[in-house]
């Protein structure tokens, strides 16, 4: 297996996207540490593992606090004897929009997505080097991150601000060995079972049914167990040339997303005034510019279904 013998830790590993990839983990090899902040949900991620023939162990504790960083690879060193691998998935959502959103809505999801990434890579990038232990970093990112979503200015800039770090962290990291990576999930979850443009493919997940090729093939949508195949990749040796990448995967479609770069380059000499941008911005860039958020194409008509009442 091409994990065998590897050490993992997927923080929010006890249900949905986070137990897929500590599954799939397993399944090619590596043993694997969960967590989760509920015991019952961690314990039956464990079983879970375990019943396929795997390896695993739970920490249960929230993701944010350095106390919970240095306890996931502390349980990784003295359960298994090492670390190779640390798949940062855990999160929250606390959506509203930005004037209803309120600073307890933002600093939780900060906290849990972009402080929890930060201060477990810390921990276990640190054993990494000071181990000699060419690693493998992985941070799950989202659209939002990458366009921008209706609702989610907590969410969106925390998952901007893990690919930001993925790119820093490739760079300092790249001398011993270990990469850093962002996976881009498009997958069934909490989030999209609400959204009624997916009910037909979420309908059809929740039945253990094979989800409409639109879904699958047009939007790459699909479910938990087709992203973990890409967390398992880029966990293994033969990913060790691969690193400051954001790839997203979903259903049948895998993107590797672009770094930003600019669109339009225009000088003025002597610079940039009010009068020049006046004067020149239409022409220049106005026709440039860039969208926001991201648009789907009309759901056919056997797909459809009934809003929801209230």
């Amino acid at each position: 297996m091409s994990l065998d013998g590897k050490v993992a830790i997927v923080t929010g590993s006890g249900r949905g996207l986070g137990l897929a990839y500590a599954q799939e983990l397993a399944r090619q090899g590596a043993s694997v540490v969960v967590n989760d902040v509920d015991a019952e949900t961690a314990a039956d991620a464990v079983a879970a593992i375990e019943k396929e023939g795997g390896t695993a162990v739970a920490v249960v504790a929230p993701v944010g606090p350095t106390e919970t960083a240095k306890a996931l690879v502390r349980a990784a060193l003295d359960t298994f004897g090492r670390l190779d691998i640390l798949v940062t998935n855990a999160g929250v959502l606390r959506d509203t929009v930005l004037w209803k959103m309120s600073d307890e809505d933002f600093d939780t999801v900060i906290n849990v997505h972009l402080r929890g990434t930060f201060t477990c890579v810390r921990e276990a990038a640190t054993h990494m080097r000071e181990a000699g232990v060419p690693g493998r970093i992985i941070c799950i990112g989202s659209p939002t991150g990458q366009r921008g979503n209706f609702g989610q200015t907590n969410y969106g800039a925390a998952k901007a601000g893990i690919v930001g770090m993925v790119r820093t962290w490739a760079l300092e990291l790249k001398k011993a060995g270990i990469t850093a990576n962002a996976v881009i999930p498009v997958a069934a979850t909490a989030m999209t079972a609400t959204v009624p443009y997916f009910a037909a493919a979420v309908e059809a997940d929740a039945k253990g049914e094979a989800m409409p090729a639109f879904f699958r093939h047009d939007l790459g949508f699909g479910t938990s167990d087709d992203v973990a195949g890409l967390v398992a990749y880029l966990a293994s040796d033969a990913a060790g040339s691969v690193t400051g990448q954001a790839i997203g995967v979903g259903g049948d479609r895998m993107q590797l997303w672009s770094h930003p770069e600019p669109v339009v380059t225009a000088y003025h000499d002597g610079g940039w005034s009010f009068e020049a941008l006046e004067a020149e911005f239409p022409s220049l860039i106005g026709g440039q510019l860039q969208s926001v958020g991201e648009s789907f194409p009309p759901l056919p008509e056997d797909l459809q279904r009934p809003a929801p009442t209230a």
